[in-house]
């Protein structure tokens, strides 16, 4: 292992509908690995929001910039699944300079439109977007009803690979606590300005190296094309027995593929940072 690695914060933002336990297989390799790990619960997502937010990807990107500053986080990779994939985006195309490297899981940002190649779009669920869109819907049909709801998507967004029983059913109930029903459909009623944000990038894309990762039986290889519409540098990778969550569902090769592609990009930044320490010292 390299003695240049000093435990580079890594920030993990989950999705929509999950919890911070998304990360249970990956946080122990990362931290063996050097790194240090970061989990944020962006507002809503599986706990109660404390006060009212804006749901718009960019201002949670902005939220988040604020978090890490208050505990004093100022370079930092990034780790995104599925709405936190987003705002992994639109908070490394906000402070460039901040974000060293950035890994999207499972996403494919609002108004990216890529094809979903088989056997995801076979598989991974397209009801959910247009019904938690539906002002009022959701709000009269899912109180009571939270077991079936999250957990219809949660097992066909998983695919044949499955999630562990336990933690559907505690992903359920995460979700019921007070305000995060409806802080969850505010995440997807906020496409029209999220899409607009989005396609700012198309003419500005991020710098930051990117890592896109997809299940074999969810969005696959669309996260690899979507990401290359938004970056200059991405490196795609599909774990074919994984629906809509690799690093719960194969979660050694995932860990694996991430932890190599952190420590290539922060060596090298570092590396970029010694020689121009060095040009500088020589130049005095």
């Amino acid at each position: 292992m390299s003695t240049r690695r000093r435990g580079q914060p890594v920030v993990l933002l989950h999705g929509w509908p999950v919890t911070q336990a998304h990360w249970r297989h990956l946080l122990p390799p990362l931290r063996r690995a050097g790194f240090a790990p970061v989990p944020l619960t962006l507002p809503g997502l599986g706990s109660s929001p404390d006060e009212a937010y804006s749901f718009r990807k960019a201002d949670l990107a902005d939220w988040v910039h604020d978090q890490l500053t208050r505990q004093g986080v100022t370079q930092f990779a990034v780790i995104g699944h599925d709405w936190g994939g987003t705002v992994a985006v639109l908070l490394a195309a906000s402070i460039p300079a901040a974000v060293t490297a950035l890994v999207i899981e499972e996403e494919i940002p609002p108004g990216i439109d890529v094809d979903v190649p088989a056997p995801g779009n076979e598989h991974y669920p397209s009801w959910h977007g247009p019904f938690n869109r539906a002002p009022g819907l959701a709000e009269q049909l899912v109180p009571g009803r939270e077991n079936a709801y999250y957990g219809l998507f949660l097992r066909q967004s998983a695919g044949p690979a499955g999630l562990d029983p336990d933690v559907v059913r505690c992903y359920a109930a995460a979700y019921t606590a007070p305000g995060v029903l409806e802080a969850g459909l505010a995440y997807y009623r906020t496409r029209s300005a999220d899409v607009k944000d989005v396609h700012r990038l198309l003419a500005n894309p991020i710098a930051a190296p990117v890592l896109a990762v997809g299940g074999g039986y969810a969005m696959g290889t669309a996260v690899t094309d979507a990401a290359r519409l938004l970056a200059d540098e991405v490196t795609g990778i599909v774990l074919d027995p994984a629906g809509h969550y690799p690093v719960e569902q194969d979660p050694e090769p995932a860990a694996q593929v991430i932890t190599e592609f952190l420590h290539r990009h922060h060596d090298a930044r570092d590396d970029r940072q010694h020689r121009d320490g060095t040009d500088r010292a020589r130049q005095q």
